[in-house]
């Protein structure tokens, strides 16, 4: 079969077995990794883009009633996150090697969030590539299933053009309402926020 705008075959361009077999192992060690972290937990907090872990290993450590999990797709950052949590001797706090869209993929039905974070996450600056920023229209539907009424979402970056983007996305979704009055709950500075002139920040709340 070929594609008659290009002449090449549709089946050069299909996944090869060698890489949908890497997908299907990944989205099974995520399973496991997901029952050995929440067990018979019904909700959790969620950190997208949890860096080296300091935001979260400070808010677990002071929120002991909730399991916690932290995402990230480098390694290095996901170990040096794990050495905080082991010192802190947090058994409740979780990090894991893990994209967002396929977290929430495969997330069981029956767990809920109670707060999701996403703190300095990429801006993706160049237009081309805002396609890749994690506060789109989907993203916010999937979390939104997971997420019953008054559940809260923060977000903060020191970029005003995806901070701008974002509260638009945001303010047009139909799950979400942006409380401008809203607390921000939990003080950390992360490192980006260190390093960073200025930030803004968003609270919304599931309808």
């Amino acid at each position: 079969m070929e594609d008659s705008a290009s002449g090449s075959s549709l089946l050069d361009n299909a996944p090869r077995p060698e890489y949908l077999a890497k997908v299907v192992a990944t989205r099974a060690e995520l399973r496991a990794d997901l029952e050995a972290a929440l067990g018979d937990a019904k909700r959790f907090v969620w950190e997208v883009g949890c860096g080296h872990g300091h935001f979260l290993t400070a808010y677990a450590d002071r929120h002991r009633d909730v399991p916690c999990i932290g995402i990230d797709l480098l390694n290095e950052r996901l170990v040096r996150a794990t050495k905080k949590k082991n010192r802190a001797r947090l058994p409740h706090l979780h990090f894991i090697r893990a994209d967002a869209q396929m977290f929430l993929e495969e997330l069981p039905a029956h767990l809920e969030f109670a707060a999701i974070y996403v703190l300095f996450s990429d801006p993706w600056p160049k237009k081309r590539h805002h396609k890749n920023r994690i506060i789109q229209g989907r993203f916010l539907s999937d979390v939104a299933r997971h997420a019953p009424a008054g559940v809260p979402l923060y977000f903060r970056t020191d970029h005003s053009g995806y901070f701008s983007a974002a509260l638009e996305i945001v303010q047009a979704h139909p799950d979400w309402r942006v409380d401008p009055e809203a607390p921000w709950p939990f003080e950390l500075p992360t490192v980006f926020q260190q390093r960073a002139q200025s930030f803004q920040s968003i609270v919304a709340l599931r309808r």
